[in-house]
């Protein structure tokens, strides 16, 4: 079998399928589009975009592929030149191309690596948003490292977890940071200030630890559009403009970025009704939640919501939207496009990747 046949292969996937099983296979194959098809016959392409509509319309995952599958979608047909499929692909951000015949039978696959060199990358959308940074905890996950130096500054690779986050986050414009600091605060602001780095910095200083929210009262004059606001020890691998357009057109004033996780029971599972009756019997069923990543975005006027000097958490400041009636939306990811390197396990397997 040739590499592009095998490419091909890893991204295929029957129609009768379900969203997770797709999900799992993105994450696998680290793609974000699959191929789907009924039996040797290609249906259509399935995206991660048509995955979190589905999951934000609350369908289950549990359901077949064929139910989420969009009418249209762009494919390419064995007459276009290569030129145009290269146009479109570029135009589109197209991770790959199926080009089909006359009989919309699949032919061939344009991978994106394959066409394009390292420095054709995706043009990202320009959010210009500011992004708010906590940075001020303790990395107690993380000791006895964190006893030396900040969390943020932990290195991964040639730069920080601090800059690996930023860097992010400058792909899509957005290159102005506030940095919440406490804990070795002097320790991060003389490691910026011996490095070139194309972010402008703001540092908010807590006097004294407020939770995962307090310190944001500090902004309330500084910052007066949307902005983001992301833990510094977790890395989230999307499409940031996807995220802000779903919290825009939903009109939300704070959205969580979800990940979903997975966890697999390794026993047969029993339901029971009346009487002990058995109902259902599940054999190694598999349980899937939306974990909170840790990553938000905020409406500027919510800063004047957060107490002053008042100890207070991001969950505390969602509960007082939701029970004054405001709008908290729900941004899902795969499990794989979040990762926790606040703790030795998670970040010791991505240094390893």
């Amino acid at each position: 079998m040739s590499k592009k046949a095998q490419k091909i292969e890893a991204i295929s996937i029957q129609h009768n399928a379900s969203v997770l099983d797709a999900l799992k296979q993105m994450d696998q194959t680290y793609k974000r589009l699959l191929l789907v098809f009924n039996e040797k016959r290609f249906i259509n392409v399935l995206s991660i975009g048509d995955i979190q509509r589905a999951i934000i319309r609350n369908q289950p995952l549990e359901i077949p592929l064929n139910e989420i599958l969009r009418k249209e979608t762009r494919v390419a047909y064995h007459n276009d030149t290569f030129e145009y499929i290269k146009t479109q692909m570029l135009k589109y951000k197209a991770e790959c191309m199926p080009v089909l015949n006359d009989n919309n039978q699949l032919v061939d696959v344009h991978f994106w690596e394959d066409i394009f060199t390292k420095q054709e990358t995706f043009v990202k959308t320009k959010l210009n948003l500011p992004v708010v940074i906590m940075a001020g905890g303790k990395g107690t996950r993380m000791k006895p490292l964190t006893n030396v130096i900040p969390k943020p500054l932990i290195p991964l690779g040639e730069k920080t977890i601090i800059e690996e986050i930023m860097d992010r986050f400058i792909q899509y414009n957005c290159n102005s940071f506030f940095l919440s600091i406490n804990y070795k605060a002097d320790t991060i602001k003389h490691y910026f200030s011996q490095v070139e780095y194309p972010y402008n910095i703001h540092y908010f200083q807590e006097d004294k630890p407020l939770g995962t929210a307090g310190s944001l009262h500090l902004l309330n004059k500084q910052i007066a559009t949307p902005f983001f606001v992301t833990n510094c020890d977790i890395i989230i691998e999307e499409d940031y403009a996807e995220i802000y357009n779903y919290h825009q057109t939903s009109k939300n004033e704070l959205t969580i970025i979800a990940a979903l996780k997975h966890y697999p029971i390794p026993y047969g599972t029993i339901e029971t009704g009346a009487n002990g009756a058995l109902e259902k019997l599940s054999e190694k069923p598999e349980l899937t939640f939306k974990i909170n990543s840790g990553m938000y975005i905020l409406e500027p006027h919510l800063l004047k919501e957060i107490p002053e000097n008042i100890f207070f958490h991001i969950t505390d400041l969602i509960e007082k939207i939701k029970n004054r009636g405001g709008k908290v939306g729900v941004f899902p990811v795969s499990q794989n496009s979040w990762k926790d390197i606040g703790n030795w396990e998670e970040y010791i397997k991505h240094i390893r990747e």
